[in-house]
């Protein structure tokens, strides 16, 4: 069984205080008005919820792989967490800390997949950096972010920030779309129903890898 005392929620606090040490004020008000901007065009609430029908899917993980839902879904429940990219340093300590109970996931039946509009490029190295062993799949164009209805365009006053931050969306995903998923965790059970769901226009709010982990038991 694997335990930590430091909960992601705590991670994350961390990441955020030092985003907020260092970043320029200027930056830091773009990006709040940014979120406040997502959260007021209600998009989460539109995502898909607990009680819907989850979309199949069949995405190619970091090696071209073909995984697919339907097969997954065949061993137990499968929980999926959408993620911005390998450049999101907020995505990273998630995908670190469901990598940390993955031991525990796997004992209660449940698969773990990742899932970024990223190329399989990236997805390989984002799994490489963070020795992560479960699938990272690529949804090019967010074609299943959008069947959740989590996808949105990344505000027009952040695009040249993050290319100060070194960050190509562009180059990362294939396209000038500046479309990302929200970042958002799903519990799907064996039926593809949604037994739990978590969404937030808020990218520094995460879910609680324990508190999917103890829905996946109640499943099993």
């Amino acid at each position: 069984m694997t335990t930590s005392t430091h909960s992601l929620a705590d991670q994350l606090a961390d990441q955020r205080a030092g985003f907020q040490q260092q970043a320029p004020q200027d930056v830091q008000d773009a990006m709040a008005a940014a979120t406040d901007a997502l959260e007021a065009s209600g998009l989460a609430t539109q995502a898909l919820t607990v009680g819907d029908t989850a979309p199949n899917f069949e995405l190619p993980d970091a090696t071209g792989k073909v995984v697919r839902l339907s097969e997954l879904l065949k061993q137990g429940p499968v929980v999926i967490n959408f993620y911005r990219g390998e450049w999101c340093p907020y995505c990273n300590l998630e995908l670190r800390a469901f990598q940390n109970l993955l031991p525990d996931f796997k004992q209660a039946g449940a698969t773990l997949v990742a899932i970024s509009p990223e190329l399989p490029d990236h997805s390989l190295s984002v799994t490489e950096k963070h020795n992560l062993e479960f699938a990272v799949l690529s949804d090019v164009g967010n074609k299943i972010s959008r069947q959740y209805g989590l996808v949105f365009t990344l505000d027009k006053t952040l695009q040249p920030i993050y290319k100060n931050f070194g960050i190509d969306i562009p180059a990362n995903n294939g396209d000038d779309s500046y479309e990302l998923p929200m970042p958002a965790t799903y519990v799907i059970d064996r039926s593809r129903r949604i037994r739990y769901a978590f969404a937030e226009a808020d990218y520094t709010q995460r879910a609680e890898p324990q508190d999917v982990l103890a829905v996946v038991r109640e499943l099993t």
